[in-house]
């Protein structure tokens, strides 16, 4: 039983080491084609910036758990949610590991800088913030005004009477 956990374990181990240096090659061979792409490494932050406020904002609203959802609705939904997440998160990730590394020289093969990744990654981080500020205060002006109607709509009820009285409320 031991030795079984202990090789899976192992193996887990093996296959997330293999999977993160192919992605550090995938990203160090493809960054500098996708940087010179129109628009430089500007559109890319931009792009990628997007793509991190509407993943996350899709994670939100799978996040939102409906009553009497049966299996393969929740298959779904979960599925939907790891793509929205892996998209807000695989966007960011891949620019800074087209940063070369801290204990990375220069003169080594796949460690030299690659121009353009630093501009891209402050344009990204700067458009998740006001773009994601803008949802967020859209959303939340949206909410203050839904408020204000139900409030104004009972404060008319109760005028005419038939709103919930104080001692209703109360007990």
């Amino acid at each position: 039983m031991f030795a079984g956990v202990a090789l899976a374990l192992i193996a887990l181990g093996f296959v997330f080491v293999v999977t993160m240096g192919a992605w550090k090659w995938f990203v160090r061979t493809s960054a500098p084609t996708v940087l010179n792409w129109p628009g430089g490494s500007w559109g890319f932050g931009v792009a990628c910036g997007l793509l991190v406020v509407f993943g996350s904002l899709g994670a939100w609203r799978f996040l939102e758990r409906p009553r009497g959802e049966s299996l393969p609705a929740r298959a779904g939904r979960m599925a939907g949610l790891t793509v929205c997440v892996g998209a807000a998160f695989g966007a960011v990730l891949y620019i800074i590991a087209s940063l070369p590394g801290r204990n990375c020289p220069s003169y080594r093969d796949g460690c030299e800088y690659i121009p353009g990744t630093g501009s891209a990654l402050v344009t990204c981080l700067g458009t998740a913030a006001l773009v994601g500020y803008a949802v967020y205060r859209v959303g939340s002006v949206r909410a203050e005004r839904r408020q204000a109607r139900e409030r104004e709509r009972l404060r008319k009820l109760r005028k005419k009477g038939k709103g919930k009285s104080r001692a209703a409320r109360q007990g």
